[in-house]
């Protein structure tokens, strides 16, 4: 992929697992609320496609729900049923006939944060039967915003439901051509809601200690451990902490994350919050870089790290200073699909380019040198 003899480390292979990506470059799972009952729709194809076509190392899918009813919103992808299989194996099929970049999906169940509208009408709760919407669950009967519906308090009957379901859309994910699953425990969906103390006020074998709390992510791992192919890449996207005082926490996560590593996960992906609204979240660049460096120091497979990385020179520097093993991109892939090209032109690499593109270049395209300087305009 490179032509300098000592490549930038975003430039260098990865082993996630089994599966070794071309560069630590990757397309972060972002929804895309464009689905129809579930089910990929064109506009998935044209997003994904784009970024396909983009020389990321991983492509990871958006927030997938295991069962309907485990979806953001009426309007989020699922793996479910088999019409919501088939559109996605035929999504594969067709990036494939023109990309080999390794495709992840992540798994979601999105629990009490479950049945709400498009976000940028608000994304308020839905009640069930209007637009679409259900009755939303989690640990414990209290909504996640005061104006929401009520979630049902999962039963442990009903949580061995919600594992085997974890599990029978692992299988989807198999048949359907994914080379790698990311678990979704984090940014306050279901299994974040099990592991925070702000949410999870349980009292049986799912509440209360941190062993406790931790049960339902260890049971999904182990479970779709067992049904996941062995040549294929597993892992799990986790909140790293809830930043709120008497939250989830790092140290928490970490031993988490090392718990994991013993099932099998080849992988560990670090965000943060989400869980609660109250939450003062620090914004701003690399914010969530030392909670990746921290679970990094626990662990001795692969941390990814994301949070307000937007160039090059800076995911690179995260990478050289030990604090991550690959970096995530997600709105600012939104920005501009071609994320990985400005920033292989910012750290001197040269790509290997689909001839297709190769004469976007500046080698072949004198415009390269404009592109980014403010051109003269001639006075009239």
């Amino acid at each position: 992929m490179v032509s300098t003899p000592a490549s930038p480390l975003l430039f260098t292979p990865l082993a996630l697992g089994p599966l070794t990506i071309d560069n630590r470059v990757i397309v972060a799972p972002m929804c895309q609320y464009s689905a129809i009952d579930g089910v990929a729709q064109p506009w998935h194809q044209q997003h994904l496609g784009g970024f396909a076509a983009s020389n990321a190392g991983l492509i990871i899918l958006e927030a997938t729900g295991v069962t309907n009813a485990g979806r953001i919103s009426p309007y989020c992808l699922a793996l479910e049923t088999d019409a919501q299989e088939a559109a996605l194996t035929k999504l594969l099929a067709d990036i494939r006939t023109y990309s080999q970049v390794p495709f992840g999906i992540q798994l979601a169940h999105a629990g009490r944060k479950a049945s709400t509208g498009y976000p940028w009408e608000g994304g308020k709760p839905l009640a069930p039967g209007v637009n679409g919407g259900w009755q939303p669950v989690g640990p414990t009967d209290e909504p996640f915003t005061a104006d929401g519906p009520a979630p049902h308090a999962l039963t442990e009957a009903e949580i061995a439901a919600t594992v085997a379901a974890f599990v029978e859309a692992a299988k989807r994910a198999d048949r359907a051509g994914f080379d790698l699953v990311e678990i979704h425990g984090a940014h306050g969906y279901l299994i974040h809601q099990f592991l925070s103390p702000l949410v999870n006020k349980r009292t049986d074998r799912y509440g209360g200690s941190l062993e406790n709390r931790m049960r339902l992510a260890l049971e999904v791992a182990e479970a779709v451990r067992a049904v996941w192919p062995k040549h294929k890449s597993l892992g799990i996207r986790l909140s790293a902490t809830d930043w709120v005082d008497g939250g989830w926490s790092v140290e928490e996560t970490a031993i988490l994350s090392q718990k994991l590593e013993a099932i099998g996960l080849d992988f560990i992906h670090i965000t943060s919050g989400g869980v609660v609204g109250s939450a003062k979240i620090p914004v701003g660049p690399n914010y969530q870089v030392p909670a990746a460096d921290a679970i990094k120091k626990a662990v001795s497979i692969p941390v990814i790290a994301v949070g307000m990385i937007v160039t090059g020179p800076q995911a690179e520097a995260i990478l050289q200073q030990g604090k991550a093993d690959a970096i995530a991109i997600a709105r600012a892939f939104l920005d501009d699909p071609r994320w990985v090209w400005r920033a292989a032109e910012a750290l001197g690499v040269d790509l290997r380019l689909d001839g297709r593109y190769q004469r976007a270049t500046g080698k072949t395209w004198p415009g390269a040198a404009l592109k980014n300087a403010p051109l003269a305009v001639a006075a009239e």
